[in-house]
């Protein structure tokens, strides 16, 4: 019995849900009207989701911890930097592993801004420096908005159809991601309090949009032979090289903090913070950056990423929780 609650606890379940949606996509993918509808319905789903984003970001996280601004840089290196110039150093070995099509959305992955709720939930588990978490994770998830989009243009726009035309990228970006979350934050004054009061339902908004997202992008891909592109072995390798690249990130943040004399607390929040990517995040956006054909290959390595990045940083956690107080 303990061996499966402590399964459990490492399966996040919203991302189970995500590989239930993916396999009901898979055998009752949408099509014809319901498709149509189905892709409308997305659009204002991802509004609405960028629009509570910008509602929930309070401005004092951000002024919260500005002053340690060398692990704040750090943690953006890491993010921005570290892993999208990791992801094109590792083409030549894995592109042939898991197929161009794959390799350009580890590369998407990459490129994306760091999670919020689960760095600052580990950080805290591991009893690190959590007002730093608080203000370099909302920060990130801030900065993404505006950084990942470019980075991924850079990245992936010599790639021909990978992503839409650079202006067209832009436009869609600023109408359905940058215009709802700075009409989040202007509404903020007003709706913050209810919307911290109603939190306990809020949250299912935010899912339901991101498990909307990604049937409507799986369903398209099933509908242009995704599984027919993407075989058995390749999902294998792809997992395989989510794993080395979150242990070369891991152990790389650990050290780069410790040769800069960090102290533990604040090699804790590096860690966890600089080694995390958003599926929140991820998912909503590539609705927007890329085309309906290629959304579903797109998402495959940040749906599991993510998991493994739960499940070792659980691990990674427990670990530091279990240290003495007094450590020095």
């Amino acid at each position: 019995m303990a061996a499966i609650r402590s399964l459990r606890s490492l399966l996040d379940p919203f991302t189970m849900t995500l590989l239930a949606v993916v396999l009901l996509a898979s055998l009752l993918p949408a099509q014809g009207q319901i498709a149509t509808g189905f892709e409308w319905l997305t659009t204002a789903a991802i509004a609405l989701l960028f629009f509570m984003h910008g509602a929930k970001l309070s401005r004092d996280e951000i002024v919260r911890g500005i002053t340690h601004w060398r692990l704040h840089a750090i943690v953006f290196g890491c993010t921005f930097v570290f892993f999208p110039l990791l992801g094109v150093a590792l083409k030549p070995v894995v592109a042939p592993l898991v197929g161009d099509g794959l390799y350009y959305g580890i590369l998407y992955m990459c490129a994306l801004p760091a999670t919020v709720q689960s760095a600052i939930a580990f950080t805290s588990l591991a009893r690190g420096n959590i007002p730093a978490a608080i203000c370099s994770a909302a920060a990130s998830s801030l900065i993404g908005i505006f950084i990942t989009p470019l980075l991924v243009i850079w990245l992936l726009g010599a790639e021909g159809d990978q992503t839409a035309h650079t202006l067209d990228a832009i436009q869609k970006i600023i109408v359905q991601l940058l215009l709802p979350f700075i009409a989040g934050q202007i509404a903020r004054r007003w709706i913050a309090g209810w919307m911290k009061r109603n939190s306990h339902w809020l949250k299912h908004v935010d899912r339901s949009s991101i498990v909307l997202v990604v049937y409507t992008a799986f369903s398209e891909a099933v509908n242009q032979g995704l599984w027919t592109q993407v075989p058995l072995k390749n999902l294998l390798a792809l997992v395989a090289v989510c794993c080395v690249l979150l242990a070369i990130v891991l152990v790389a943040i650990w050290y780069a903090a410790k040769l800069m004399g960090f102290d533990l607390e604040d090699r804790i929040t590096i860690l966890f913070a600089g080694s995390k990517k958003s599926l929140a995040t991820g998912v909503p956006m590539a609705q927007v950056l890329f085309s309906s054909a290629s959304l579903g290959v797109m998402l495959l390595p940040i749906m599991i990423f993510h998991q493994i990045q739960l499940m070792v940083c659980a691990v990674l956690a427990q670990k530091f929780a279990e240290r003495p107080q007094q450590h020095d």
